[in-house]
């Protein structure tokens, strides 16, 4: 099956990023990556952003409150109204590397990937950071570190490294948090490296073709089932579900390395209505 998604916001970002729905508000978060910016969007495609310079990797809620944000290097913890309330950890401290894509087990624990900005093969690896700030190495030798969602039963992880052509399973250990049997999930089909995930209530994973211009869905023996298009941007990056059913699939893009005149709407937020509910994503403990 084939379908197209709509524009659903101005072009609002430079790099956009791991959106997420924000059910306590109504409203869509996600970053301006390469900006520094977390962007808000309203149910009625209104747009604000709050900056904090650097580079803004993800937001994603906690569950007493407040958010999450992962910085170049670091950490922070927000307040309800997207303030800085804390740092919370340093992950890594090298300048040719950043923190790029991440989320949260079912027990609350939050997981963040990285980068080399020459995109080096190997020099990446995927952090766990735990509710008290402690951090360690759960995925080393990665090249970009992407998108990281859990099934229902919570025993499974997919995980996608972009430049391996494929979306990865691993079996997840809840008690300790780690990962084990790498296996290859599916192998994409299609142009475009393997982005940000979002995961249905049927266990299906959506995976954003940074390159491919859609949003591609496998059901969960790994098989191709439909194909979104994102018309006029090629550069899709995430996609998360959203909307009081939780059944939008909202979809971010990239303007990076395009030219002024290039691709308009890339940067905007698109919109998809899916037909079938999204998972409700886990929030940090922390």
């Amino acid at each position: 099956m084939t379908a197209r998604a709509e524009r659903f916001t101005d072009t609002c970002t430079f790099h956009g990023e791991g959106p997420f729905w924000d059910a306590a508000v109504g409203r869509l978060l996600l970053v301006d990556m390469l900006a520094g910016a977390v962007v808000e969007v309203g149910e009625d495609a209104t747009t604000g952003r709050h900056e904090f310079g650097g580079i803004a990797a993800v937001v994603r809620a906690r569950r007493d409150g407040g958010y999450l944000l992962a910085t170049e290097h670091g950490v922070l913890l927000l307040r309800p109204d997207l303030t800085e309330e804390r740092a919370l950890a340093t992950v890594l401290d090298d300048p040719g590397i950043r923190l790029n894509e991440g989320g949260c087990d079912p027990q609350g624990r939050f997981y963040i990937g990285s980068m080399a900005y020459d995109q080096t093969p190997g020099a990446a690896s995927l952090y766990r950071v735990d509710p008290d700030g402690s951090v360690g190495v759960v995925l080393p030798s990665v090249t970009i570190s992407n998108g990281l969602q859990w099934n229902a039963a919570g025993d499974t992880v997919f995980y996608n490294d972009t430049t391996a052509g494929r979306v990865q399973a691993f079996d997840f250990d809840a008690a300790a948090g780690t990962f084990g049997n790498g296996r290859t999930f599916a192998e994409v089909e299609g142009p475009g490296g393997v982005d940000g995930m979002a995961i249905d209530v049927e266990d299906g994973v959506w995976i954003a073709l940074f390159g491919g211009g859609a949003v591609q869905r496998y059901d969960r023996e790994g098989r191709l089932t439909e194909v979104v298009e994102v018309p006029g941007a090629t550069q899709v990056t995430a996609c998360t579900f959203g909307g009081p059913d939780r059944t939008t699939l909202y979809i971010s893009t990239s303007r990076e390395n395009l030219g002024p005149d290039d691709q308009p709407e890339a940067g905007a937020v698109f919109r998809y209505e899916a037909g079938i509910a999204g998972a409700v994503p886990h929030a940090f403990a922390g």
